[in-house]
């Protein structure tokens, strides 16, 4: 019996993770520190991403002047 590679009807199909990209207005390199929860960001090239599911991070990020989301 040859095995089959599709996946079974039941199981979902893998999600790609959405990213948002942000713009750092002051550095090119730096490390950010979520308030509250001791997670860091890397900032690389002046850019940060992080996942659309994330809202602790997206809502930091939105709230500081000092990034800018990008439109990619």
């Amino acid at each position: 019996m040859a095995k089959s590679n599709e996946l079974p009807a039941d199981e979902p199909l893998p999600v790609t993770a959405l990213l948002l990209t942000f713009r750092d207005k002051i550095y090119t390199s730096r490390t950010l520190v979520i308030p509250n929860s001791n997670r860091t960001l890397a900032v690389t090239k002046a850019r940060v991403e992080v996942s659309v599911s994330d809202e602790q991070a997206v809502s930091y990020l939105k709230a500081n002047p000092e990034f800018e989301q990008l439109m990619e």
